[in-house]
């Protein structure tokens, strides 16, 4: 999943970004809320991290204008304020969970990871599709031949396909879906995941089909 945290502190940002990349994250970071504006107007984000108090304004009205562009990108809020009302006034404007600074870094990635669950309709760890599993918590593929452990980037891949079965994927969506604007990589590198979870379905009745100038798409054997 590509996240945008929002943090203007460079070393709790460096940590959140480094935590999250363990996972298989790709994470941009904006230190301001116009560094932020300039993101998400030319990427696309599946979870956004936003701190409150930023140099140039308040995370407030970027989460109001987000929720006024009827944009649904979730948003986890992450604020030092611990006071019932403020907390009450983030979920009223939009914000989809939140967590108070300090936090320990796995109360965050387990809040990440059950708003992604609420954001794809499922209060489950677990997608199947045709007879295969896959574990987001575990990061567990299991088919007739097992259960498989899998890389971040092969768990996260494994989760767009299985979030949309059928939807055909192009190598450049599928490139902004997995890695940030840092890393320095090719489409190839695509190619190579996939190749990797087509092995690892090799025993099941779901496939990665090649939709040829399209992309990919994640289809039932015939």
């Amino acid at each position: 999943m590509r996240f945008l945290l929002v943090e203007d502190s460079e070393t709790l940002a460096r940590a959140i970004v480094d935590r999250l990349a363990l996972d298989g994250h790709a994470v941009d970071h904006a230190g301001t809320l116009d560094a932020a504006q300039a993101s998400i107007s030319v990427a696309d984000y599946d979870l956004i991290l936003l701190d409150i108090m930023l140099p140039d304004g308040d995370g407030r009205s970027f989460l109001a204008q987000h929720r006024k562009a009827r944009k649904r990108t979730p948003v986890i809020v992450l604020t030092a304020r611990s006071e019932v009302s403020d907390r009450v006034g983030l979920l009223d404007l939009g914000a989809d969970d939140y967590i108070t600074k300090p936090f320990d870094f796995s109360e965050l990635q387990a809040r990440c990871r059950a708003v992604l669950r609420r954001q794809g309709g499922s209060a489950a760890n677990q997608t199947s599709f045709g007879d295969a599993v896959l574990d987001s918590t575990a990061g567990t593929l299991t088919t007739a031949r097992g259960t498989e452990d899998l890389r971040n980037r092969e768990l996260r891949l494994l989760e767009v396909f299985f979030g949309a079965p059928g939807q055909i994927f192009s190598k450049t969506h599928l490139m902004d879906r997995l890695f940030s604007f840092s890393d320095d990589v090719s489409e190839n590198a695509i190619e190579v995941y996939v190749g990797r979870i087509r092995k690892k379905l090799g025993a099941s009745n779901v496939r990665i089909e090649t939709v040829r100038g399209l992309g990919y798409r994640l289809a039932s054997r015939a």
